[in-house]
């Protein structure tokens, strides 16, 4: 029976959130980024929330397990669970090497045709990817299990499970597996609604974050004013990330009435836009995965198309909110210094404008260049000019336009206007490029045959010595052999 849990309410009572959170973050910070006392950077802070308006039947906890031997009192496995079966869409990484909860959680959805979906069971400390059978056997055993917590009457179709898994952390190692499975009843029993279990869910499911990423909203539907629906998204990911699906981890949940064939394409175009247009590092994950679950309590009619009236104001609504969930990743970008949007406008189309963006986001010269805090146009220009798959007369050198839009709303510091450089004031540019936040703006002008009107966004950080440092580090991990605990050389948290 789902209950509300006593320790989080006495946790609220007790003591601030930051406070708490403080305390959980001291000593997992990672080696070579920002906290240096342990707890969340002050800068940070204000991406945490310390409130929530959470989706209607939708329950969350976070224990502790200790996946890792090291993580001796940290929340590491993660539950999220509907009281009523959900539609549910996935997309998933496109790494060749994929981890055995994708593996699984696609075939799920698949056996179910993205309907009765009941849970998403998070380890984080292990990846469970790269381990062969026995890691799918792994995964199955955790779906398994936390479907046996639920009423056996609504499992259905027969041999297919509802609950949907992911795992995060080092690749190529086993999970320990009788602790994680022992543990789930725990975690089911913790199940609640409180702010506070949603925010140990979404620690549970950190690694090298120094944050837990977490948004909730409300927003309503053109059919159904009178009715007040809810959503909310968890992420994490802070190294590895330049998504082709996905990114990492990430759950929505909402309480609006939407079927799974609505729900997955309304999901694509989301991500499309938000979570495949971000980029710390240049590498793709083996786990990436991102789930949406809507089980209807809210009420209401269903939205059985995105193209409809409420399937276009949905769309939005989740394009926005998952927007603004990708963003966290980038603030929390490992070695980051700098949160930077770039937008490409008056493009012949949508991909061309996406592929030239995401280029100069991934540009090691250009991430440098920000942290140098030179305003080294030439560098974003040559990514331009070097973007692989455009449509012809996507780019005309003498109609391209590049500038620096500050984040404190002054006019634009203009670097090349239509082919012809400008007479850059290198003080003002400075000025801009010490500040966090940075928008490069770059006008195709409607590419060769000048009508091009479409425009993409991608954001992205900077490559700082820290970010060096954190792909030459070395660090520890721990390795399960024979059950005995072996010491290795070098970690890679996913």
């Amino acid at each position: 029976m789902f209950y509300e849990n006593p320790a989080s309410k006495a946790l609220i009572a007790s003591e601030t959130y930051h406070q708490a959170c403080g305390s959980i973050f001291r000593h997992q910070n990672r080696l070579y980024s920002a906290p240096v006392a342990g707890s969340i950077p002050i800068s940070k802070q204000k991406y945490v929330p310390t409130s929530g308006t959470y989706p209607k039947a939708f329950l969350a906890s976070g224990i502790h397990v200790g996946v890792k031997p090291s993580n001796t009192q940290f929340p590491d496995l993660a539950l999220l669970a509907s009281r009523t079966p959900c539609s549910a869409a996935a997309v998933f990484t496109k790494n060749k090497f994929q981890a055995a909860p994708v593996t699984l959680s696609r075939q799920v959805l698949e056996r179910r045709s993205g309907e009765g979906v009941r849970a998403i069971i998070v380890n984080s400390g292990c990846a469970n990817a790269v381990t062969g059978k026995g890691g799918l056997d792994d995964a199955s055993a955790m779906g398994s299990t936390v479907d046996s917590c639920f009423d056996q009457s609504e499992q259905s179709p027969a041999g297919a499970s509802s609950t949907l898994v992911m795992s995060t952390g080092v690749i190529g190692q086993r999970l320990p597996i009788s602790r994680i499975l022992s543990a789930i009843p725990n975690a089911y029993s913790a199940l609640s609604s409180t702010h506070a279990d949603w925010l140990l869910a979404a620690r549970a499911i950190c690694t090298t974050d120094t944050f837990p990423k977490l948004l909730s909203r409300t927003f309503s539907l053109p059919s159904s004013p009178g009715i007040t629906y809810s959503l909310a998204g968890m992420t994490k990911g802070a190294g590895m990330i330049h998504p082709n699906m996905a990114t990492l981890l990430g759950m929505l949940f909402t309480d609006a009435p939407i079927p799974a064939e609505t729900l997955q394409p309304l999901l694509a175009h989301a991500v499309d836009r938000s979570f495949n247009a971000i980029s710390v590092d240049g590498d793709t994950s083996t786990n990436d995965t991102l789930a949406f679950l809507a089980n209807g309590a809210a009420g209401g009619q269903p939205i059985t198309s995105v193209d409809s009236e409420d399937g276009r104001a949905i769309t939005e609504v989740v394009t926005s909110f998952t927007q603004q969930l990708s963003q966290l990743v980038i603030r929390d970008g490992e070695g980051a210094t700098k949160f930077v949007r770039v937008r490409v406008i008056n493009a012949p189309s949508f991909p061309d404008a996406r592929k030239i963006a995401a280029t100069i986001a991934r540009s090691p010269l250009v991430k440098t260049a920000l942290y140098g805090k030179d305003a080294n146009w030439g560098r974003i220009l040559c990514a331009i000019g070097y973007t692989d798959g455009l449509g012809p007369g996507a780019v005309v050198p003498e109609k391209t336009s590049v500038s620096f839009v500050p984040a404190d709303g002054s006019a634009a510091l203009k670097l090349l206007v239509k082919g012809e450089p400008e007479s850059v004031d290198e003080a003002r540019a400075g000025m801009i490029l010490e500040e966090e936040d940075l928008e490069i703006l770059v006008d195709l002008g409607g590419g060769e045959g000048g009508a091009g009107k479409e425009e993409a966004s991608y954001w992205f950080c900077d490559f700082s010595h820290v970010s060096t440092a954190r792909g030459l580090h070395t660090v520890r991990r721990t390795t399960f052999i024979g059950g005995s605990v072996v010491a290795n050389e070098r970690d890679r948290n996913m």
